[in-house]
């Protein structure tokens, strides 16, 4: 397996599983090649190659033979050939003008390919203008979209990626405990930031995010974290709500925790909280190999029969996988007849607020789906945090 043993990387059996799953996936669907696309994050790229892919990138992934990945922009080729897994990688070329476009290359590979007629699954979001040069170069190709065939098949976390997970989940968890030590009155929201990634940035992690808001508890301005910190300054009877994720080499953990500075909270945010953790436990209690998506909405409805409402998701995949999912007064949808599965990871993150959203907390974390319930990633305590107080 081509690869720079300084930076992390699965084993070659775990790729060759990848790889054999993903292939018997494409010929179920009838496609001999596929495209990948990534620009700026692409797990599926990640995923077949172990680039953490930065500007754009294209990955062909033939049914037989070998992987040809294609990287801008030329200043980032070095490293991807250090760290991929593929022994063939290279620079995606230039335009006459000296813009970026990798498509000529990636055309020209698929010809020498034999790529001619027949299925090519596109995976990730193409930009239309290099769809339409893709139809054009291959008239009789039928293009159809394995996105949502990728998605399923990184579902299943093998045990080699549950342990970075979990790896990823220490480091979010010292995340919050570094909160807990530092925060207090006086310091801007932009010093929160700093908490957090010193946290992890000297072993190897790196944002993932952190979405965090601070308001008085006695005069609350919002109930839901921002993702962009301000030139507020933190006081005394604030709230600080969070939701942290550390990526670990492309697998994240993900927290969400709510403190309280330089005093005690007040009873309305006893009252949130406590609505929130319950919530959180009830649907944690139903969750395992099998469980359908209507035993995690009964669950959940807790949160309306104690007067309040929530804002963000309730319970999501990892790093956004399917469902996701909120109560069914706030619905948006749900994949039909989902179940879910065996090795499954998941975050259940009620962000319980008050009707006009102006008071609320997070509470919740991430857990692999076993089969008989659920198993917990993260190891900071589930608690309402008390900090900066002297």
């Amino acid at each position: 397996m081509h690869h720079d043993p300084l930076y992390p990387a699965f084993s070659a059996t775990e790729y060759e599983r990848r790889y054999r799953e993903v292939r018997a996936r494409m010929d179920r669907k009838g496609v001999a090649t596929l495209l990948l696309y990534g620009r700026g994050s692409s797990p599926e790229i990640h995923y077949l190659s172990n680039w953490l892919t930065t500007s754009e990138a294209h990955l062909i992934f033939p049914a037989e033979g070998s992987p040809t990945l294609f990287i801008q922009l030329s200043n980032h080729l070095p490293n991807a050939k250090r760290m991929a897994v593929l022994e063939d990688v290279r620079f995606g070329g230039s335009s006459p003008t000296g813009s970026v476009d990798s498509l000529p290359r990636v055309i020209e590979n698929l010809k020498e390919r034999g790529v001619d007629r027949g299925r090519v699954g596109i995976v990730g979001g193409l930009p239309y203008q290099q769809y339409l040069h893709l139809q054009g170069a291959f008239p009789q190709v039928e293009w159809i979209d394995f996105s949502v065939e990728m998605r399923d098949q990184r579902q299943i976390k093998s045990a080699e990626e549950i342990d970075r997970m979990k790896i990823a989940a220490a480091m979010s968890d010292r995340s919050v405990a570094a909160l807990a030590e530092h925060v207090r009155p006086g310091i801007r929201e932009h010093v929160l930031a700093k908490i957090v990634e010193d946290a992890y940035l000297g072993e190897g992690g790196v944002n993932g995010i952190h979405f965090m808001i601070t308001t008085s508890m006695r005069d609350p301005k919002g109930g839901v974290p921002q993702q962009y910190m301000s030139e507020r300054v933190v006081q005394k009877g604030d709230v600080l709500v969070v939701e942290l994720s550390t990526n670990y080499w492309g697998y994240s953990g993900q927290i969400l925790r709510t403190f309280s500075i330089g005093e005690d909270p007040t009873p309305e945010y006893q009252k949130i909280h406590a609505a929130a953790v319950e919530a959180f436990e009830r649907v944690a209690a139903v969750v395992k190999d099998g469980t359908e998506v209507e035993a995690v909405l009964d669950a959940a409805e807790v949160v309306h029969q104690r007067g309040f409402t929530i804002y963000d998701d309730f319970l999501h995949g990892a790093n956004q996988l399917p469902p996701i999912l909120r109560t069914r007064k706030t619905n948006r949808g749900a994949p039909p007849g989902f179940r879910f599965g065996k090795d499954m990871c998941l975050v259940i993150q009620p962000n319980v607020v008050t009707e006009d959203a102006r008071a609320g907390v997070q509470f919740g974390e991430m857990f692999r789906v076993t089969e008989t319930g659920l198993e917990p990633l993260h190891n900071y305590p589930r608690k309402l945090i008390v900090c900066g107080k002297d």
